[in-house]
């Protein structure tokens, strides 16, 4: 990728209930693959009130966390030291490899989160309480 520019709007919105090997059943636009990065998962997460990533792990990939939109309950940290953290707009999270983390929208309108992970492979989510 030598460099891309793309409107929000122009990124089709795919519905992941609709999709049985992927979850949560939240709504996502893949800006990476509009874009064409490759290095870097990127994505716009869209949240209706109670949804939510649970808290999971990844073995490689280290992510970044951006609210825009919405108040979400945020779980980070390794499995026993996990902190939650209530946040909202404005709010940066990160977490790295074989660090748990996930959050919950507690709005009542809709939440829209921006994520950005790297490297961009493919890294199921593992559970934090496996993990030594």
């Amino acid at each position: 990728m030598d460099y891309g520019i793309v409107r929000t709007d122009d990124v089709r919105v795919s519905d992941l209930s609709e999709v049985d090997e992927i979850p949560p059943d939240l709504d996502v636009r893949s800006l990476d693959e509009a874009l064409g990065t490759d290095e870097m998962n990127v994505k716009l997460w869209y949240f209706d009130p109670g949804e939510e990533i649970q808290y999971h792990a990844h073995s490689e990939q280290e992510e970044l966390y951006y609210i825009l939109e919405g108040e979400f309950s945020v779980k980070v940290g390794p499995s026993g030291e996990e902190e939650t953290h209530e946040v909202g707009p404005g709010t940066f999270y990160a977490a790295g490899p074989e660090t748990g983390h996930g959050h919950q929208y507690m709005g009542d309108d809709r939440g829209i989160v921006l994520a950005i992970g790297t490297p961009a492979v493919e890294d199921p989510g593992l559970d934090p309480h496996d993990l030594d």
